[in-house]
């Protein structure tokens, strides 16, 4: 099989300081990695705070304007690309599944804040104002950190990442429904997580239901009451985006792809696929490269005046 995507990953990457987390400032890793311009994926959580620059900011296909003192949140497996306008600065960094597993006894620890929860809209975070100096303060400690050898280092970057991910989660708590921490929620994320490991093969909410052992009509209202969607629309979506995604390698021919998302044919695949997203799946890819093509010229025009 062909690689799917261009996939990063934290053991190969250069300027990590140890093989499960990178820090770095913003420009100093654009100049390391150059084809950011390009869609691809990490293994590994991302996020990236901007204290200069412009730009656009794609996370699975939805566009964000970049702005200083904004947040993106990235978790495993999603894609993204930039376009860059103008010199760009701030902070990345990037850290594995693996980083705080052995340092908290709960392993899904960091699924209670929503900029980790895969969902696009919550995953770009505008800094309140008073909260600006806070937040660029504990990036700054964690550079500092990562720029010496002390004793327990890593265990210090950690805890100031959370110090992060907890002031600006604080921000969200108050503005999510009190469902959020309920049995439903903790069983609609479960049905997500089996569709993530299943959706090539299993495509009915009655395989889903029978694996969280509710009866399928639970699962649709469940999905109905928290999302607004039935249970196959959740489905759908999902494998829609992979489809997505597998459609920005350019290599892959459709009948590839259609292969690999266990369609019967490209004309069952053509057909899902322009009733979810509008357009069939040639035309969709032909719009991926054009963009790419524009992104390219932008961030070839922003790297000669840096």
């Amino acid at each position: 099989m062909k690689e799917t995507f261009p996939v990063y990953d934290i053991c190969t990457l250069s300027q990590f300081t140890q093989e499960d987390i990178l820090i770095s400032r913003f420009g100093s890793y654009l100049k390391v990695h150059k084809n950011l311009h390009l869609p691809h994926k990490h293994n590994f959580y991302h996020l990236g705070l901007f204290t200069e620059g412009a730009g656009h900011h794609a996370i699975d296909f939805k566009s964000f304007t970049v702005v200083p003192y904004q947040i993106y949140f990235m978790t495993p497996g999603q894609v993204h690309s930039w376009s860059f306008e103008g010199k760009v600065d701030g902070y990345v960094i990037n850290f594995s599944e693996a980083f705080f597993r052995s340092f908290l006894h709960r392993s899904d620890y960091l699924e209670q804040f929503s900029f980790f929860s895969g969902n696009i809209e919550d995953q770009v975070v505008n800094i309140p104002d008073d909260l600006l100096e806070k937040v660029k303060g504990l990036f700054e400690q964690i550079i500092q950190e990562s720029e010496q050898s002390n004793n327990l280092s890593a265990d210090m970057v950690r805890l100031l990442l959370l110090q992060i991910f907890i002031v600006l989660g604080r921000t969200n708590f108050s503005k999510q429904p009190s469902e959020v921490f309920s049995y439903n929620y903790t069983l609609l994320k479960n049905f997500q997580k089996l569709i993530d490991q299943n959706f090539r093969t299993l495509r009915m909410p009655k395989e889903y239901a029978a694996l969280l052992y509710i009866t399928p009509n639970h699962l649709n209202a469940l999905c109905n009451d928290l999302l607004g969607i039935s249970a196959g629309e959740v489905i759908r979506r999902r494998v829609g985006l992979e489809a997505k995604r597998l459609l920005v390698n350019f290599d892959l021919s459709i009948t590839e792809i259609a292969g690999q998302l266990n369609f019967q044919d490209n004309s069952y695949f053509t057909k899902f696929f322009k009733k979810l997203e509008g357009v069939t799946p040639e035309e969709f890819r032909n719009e991926m490269k054009t963009l790419t093509k524009l992104n390219f010229k932008q961030n070839e025009n922003a790297n000669s005046r840096y």
